[in-house]
């Protein structure tokens, strides 16, 4: 990516995809959105799939998807799409500057776009995957649409609309994972929107399109990320933008959905009334936080950002050995009594982290002890120097109350906390620790088994009692 001036990616399919004059778009995608049913889903939309054919073709499907997340407010939207133009290695993050379209320019959030990349090695900062070219007559597209045709629906149904477009050269698991932990680790703190840009089937058969759309739509639903990339590797389920899906899911995952909801199907022979020929399957869908898994009581981003600074406060003062102070003049939630772990990071590794599953004192308050703790007294490291200060990175963990899981079924990889209860040990590991390590629901209870001083396979003994716990994870940038 250049470093000169703000970059705006042109239009490259406007008047082929999508109508190219202004007051005819909105029209046409205002239409869309009126011809839809707002599902009314419960829940927090984190995440959804849509096509992106020309909108004669599946701007119906896809408006069936914004038509979910129409009123709903985001700080940013996350769009993945695939490459259809362009040859690269991974995924390329178009960083900063804007997209235009006929209906304007939208911005990108170009904090969480650093954010992202800085957790993913190999995920570049590039305009690759997003370059316009001149007009040819050799070339039937100017540029990747996937993402493009997405924008205008965002940008009537998304109130001051910034987005962090992503292009996506690769498939496989691995890369999926990372960058859907990348991006779930950065929106922490940040209402994100993820939108998957996918056609489904391609080929010459009617018949098959409507079986492996089915089974397709089907594999979405269980919402199993590792499982949908495999099926799709054997060819059993099919989409162009098989690993935006992916990435989607895992992201989602991370921030908390655990429901997936198939919205809409069609396919182009049905636009067409053709039944022979070329198909191409579409299908939206979305992923959410049900209102059984939503965590009461998050906390405002002003309170968030008081906790931090109480929380780096006190690590300076105990680092230089000063005496500390009660947090006063605490707004109400400040004061609630709740378990709390402060982590220290430097330079992206763990430095410390120690915390409370249960507390009589505020919140406030616990986060003040668990940071001089996590800083000074936790076993595995030494004490934080001085010269280390202005390295360390803060992040606080606001915890539920904990409960009984009666089956690890229940078990929500990225969304719970695990406690392993036995007589010989308890361990405790936090949500985001298993996000970040990729790991599935039995490593998870195994690491936390490890976690207590237990054999690995502990959690099956009917002595055991496994407790899950939410966690409002927030930390400093």
């Amino acid at each position: 990516m250049q470093k000169v001036g703000n970059p705006i990616r042109e239009p490259a399919v406007a008047g082929q995809f999508y109508p190219a004059d202004p007051d005819v778009l909105k029209s046409t995608v205002d239409d869309l959105l009126a011809s839809r049913k707002d599902p009314s889903v419960a829940g927090e939309i984190v995440a959804v799939i849509a096509p992106h054919a020309g909108y004669p073709y599946s701007g119906s499907t896809a408006a069936a998807a914004f038509c979910a997340i129409r009123h709903r407010p985001y700080d940013a939207v996350v769009v993945l799409c695939p490459s259809h133009q362009e040859m690269f290695e991974g995924a390329s993050v178009y960083a900063r500057g804007g997209y235009r379209t006929p209906l304007g320019t939208v911005p990108v959030e170009e904090d969480l776009a650093r954010d992202i990349l800085g957790q993913v090695p190999g995920i570049r900062a590039s305009d690759a995957g997003h370059r316009v070219i001149p007009p040819s007559p050799l070339a039937r597209l100017r540029g990747e649409h996937a993402i493009e045709v997405q924008l205008p629906f965002l940008q009537e149904t998304v109130p001051d609309l910034r987005i962090v477009p992503i292009v996506m050269a690769e498939s496989d698991f691995d890369l999926c994972r990372r960058l859907g932990q990348a991006i779930a680790g950065a929106s922490r703190g940040r209402r994100v929107l993820l939108v998957a840009s996918s056609d489904l089937y391609h080929g010459y058969s009617y018949d098959e399109c409507l079986r492996t759309d089915s089974e397709t739509l089907h594999q979405i639903e269980a919402f199993d990320p590792e499982a949908f990339s495999r099926r799709v590797e054997r060819r059993a389920c099919q989409a162009c933008g098989s690993a935006p899906i992916t990435t989607a899911m895992v992201s989602a995952r991370g921030m908390g959905a655990d429901r997936a909801a198939v919205l809409a199907r069609t396919n182009s022979g049905d636009v067409t009334g053709l039944r022979e020929g070329y198909v191409v399957g579409y299908g939206a869908a979305l992923f959410y936080r049900s209102p059984c898994e939503a965590r009461e009581g998050e906390l405002t981003a002003a309170q968030r950002a008081h906790l931090l600074q109480i929380a780096r406060t006190a690590i300076q003062e105990a680092v230089h050995g000063r005496p500390l102070s009660p947090p006063e003049g605490l707004p109400g939630a400040l004061r609630t009594s709740q378990g709390a772990f402060v982590t220290l990071k430097h330079r992206g590794e763990l430095r410390g982290c120690i915390g409370h599953i249960y507390a009589h004192a505020s919140v406030a308050e616990t986060v003040q002890q668990m940071a001089v703790a996590a800083a000074l007294r936790d076993p595995r490291f030494p004490p934080v120097s001085p010269d280390e200060l202005l390295e360390i990175q803060v992040e606080i963990s606001i915890l539920s109350p904990p409960r009984k899981a009666e089956d690890v079924e229940q078990i929500r990889v990225g969304l719970h906390g695990l406690i392993i209860h036995h007589p010989d040990g308890q361990g405790l590991l936090l949500p985001q620790v298993a996000l970040e390590r990729g790991w599935d629901r039995e490593t998870f209870l195994a690491q936390t088994c490890r976690k207590a001083g237990l054999p690995k396979d502990a959690w099956k003994r009917p002595e055991t009692e496994i407790s899950v716990f939410f966690a409002e994870v927030f930390g400093e940038r």
